[in-house]
């Protein structure tokens, strides 16, 4: 059987291959720093970690490329855990299981780490190649991209030299990206005290789970189901016409992840249990319905389950039902002078509600400032209406576009000259590091690129084979035209 180590480019998939190995959530980076760090000593390049987690290697330049401009080739280290709820997988501790189905590389029911694994196997597969021909390198593997950015915001200037960045992080070959979206995290806490379940009661739980899923910025405009909504129009009907009461209610894990899955346990009288069942039977097909041609075998069921030990009192329950239902998510509006791109969107993207406290979690986005503060605002006005304590954290502005960049100039006719065709030239609805670093580090002249992978931050995740070959020779050839100096 054919292994990706195989696929050409063998530098990329090789070093692909080997990150596979190595468990890289978000949030438990320690065998991943001390992975680059190694291979990056290995070479006996200049390897060391800054104070916030990042990782820089720097590699000299080839002989008589010493007077080119400097360059940062910057990914992420981290990837999104996320698996198929039939799937036992640990990811602090098991391999991503990685196959090649077609023309596409994916994983065994879990995300791949494509995203931003190919982003990371490409800068090791320069840094291990002396027959290349480049100025000075600096690879730049930031920590934490998934969750907050958090390595891109603590990065200090006086860590970094080069003049240009090429991040590797975006995920359609063949597009330059010139700008993306700022980003906002807005966080919901209700707080209750528990009271008894009815005499008399039953217990129910109710599972929603088959979504799609994916990233909350490359495919908020795809119509995709959100498990968190979804679940809390049935739970609305229920509690209106069957008395149920609502115990516990959670829903997606990662903020920048459309929900795929959410379940509830809620109470009702005995004697409406075969309605109840009904409704959600109702709501299984109508569900389907609706979503039919986006959403395949979208599933909810009901099953009985013990009671549980205390109930969300009703008027709290019915705040925390009724904001979530109304809630902004999803596309808010495209950008006006670019009507195929969207400009502000929200995802609404964590539900938990359990033993006395209910939080929501939302990534709003937007390429505008005031849009994305038209967008929080809304939310939180939503929400504190219903009671909520509402705050906003992490928030960063977009990466403005700068048409003039010289090395995007550079990249488009160099594009055209290996492929035959002008790369498009994009901003894309999704936060890049670009706009955190180039805060950090201004002046630098930034591109965004990189192979094509479809449904990051699902277990649908997936790598299209040709583009990775395309991605790495343009990014070869890049390296060779960086330049000179002024």
């Amino acid at each position: 059987m054919k292994t990706i180590q195989s696929l050409a480019p063998e530098a990329v998939w090789k070093q692909f291959y080997s990150l596979t190995r190595v468990p890289r959530p978000s949030g438990f980076l320690k065998p991943i720093t001390e992975f680059l760090l190694n291979f990056g000593k290995s070479l006996n390049l200049e390897s060391f970690t800054d104070e916030i987690g990042n990782v820089i290697i720097r590699k000299p330049a080839t002989p008589g490329m010493e007077n080119r401009k400097g360059v940062i080739l910057q990914a992420h280290m981290d990837m999104v855990p996320q698996k198929n709820n039939d799937i036992v997988h640990d990811f602090e501790k098991d391999p991503i299981e990685a196959y090649i189905d077609g023309d596409w590389v994916k994983a065994k029911g879990t995300t791949l780490g494509a995203d931003d694994g190919l982003g990371v196997a490409a800068i090791m597969a320069i840094l291990e190649d002396n027959t290349l021909k480049h100025g000075p390198i600096e690879a730049l593997i930031t920590a934490d991209e998934e969750t907050g950015m958090f390595g891109a915001f603590g990065l200090k200037k006086e860590s970094i030299q080069g003049e240009i960045l090429l991040n590797l992080d975006s995920e359609d070959e063949g597009e330059l990206y010139i700008g993306c979206a700022g980003g906002m995290d807005v966080n919901v806490t209700f707080q209750y005290k528990e009271v008894g379940v009815e005499e008399g009661d039953i217990a129910l739980k109710v599972t929603l789970r088959g979504l799609r899923g994916g990233h909350s910025g490359l495919e908020i405009n795809q119509g995709r189901g959100n498990a968190n909504k979804l679940i809390v129009r049935f739970l609305r009907e229920a509690i209106a016409t069957y008395e149920a009461r609502l115990a516990i209610l959670e829903g997606g894990n990662m903020r920048n992840a459309i929900p795929r899955e959410a379940h509830a346990i809620i109470t009702i009288p005995a004697e409406n249990e075969e309605e109840l069942k009904d409704l959600v039977e109702y709501c299984e097909n109508m569900f389907n319905e609706e979503f039919a041609g986006i959403e395949e075998n979208i599933s909810f069921k009901a099953e009985k389950v013990a009671l549980p030990k205390g109930l969300v009192p009703e008027e709290i329950q019915d705040d925390i039902i009724n904001s979530i239902f109304a809630c902004q998510n999803g596309v808010m509006r495209n950008i006006p002078s670019v009507p195929d791109t969207v400009e502000t969107s929200s995802n609404l993207a964590i539900v938990k509600v359990e033993d006395g406290v209910g939080e929501v979690k939302i990534l709003a986005r937007s390429s505008l400032d005031s849009m994305k503060e038209n967008l929080t605002t809304g939310i939180e006005c939503c929400f504190n209406m219903a009671g909520a304590k509402v705050e906003m954290t992490g928030g960063y502005s977009g990466w403005q576009p700068d048409v003039d960049s010289p090395i995007l100039h550079a990249m488009k006719a160099s594009y055209k000259a290996q492929f035959g065709v002008e790369p498009a030239v994009k901003v894309i609805h999704a936060g890049l590091e670009c706009g955190i670093i180039g805060a950090n580090i201004p002046g630098l002249d930034m591109i965004s690129f990189g192979p094509t992978l479809r449904s990051p931050h699902s277990p649908d995740e997936r790598a299209y084979i040709p583009s990775v070959k395309k991605f790495y020779e343009f990014l070869v050839a890049t390296l060779e035209q960086i330049p000179e100096k002024k």
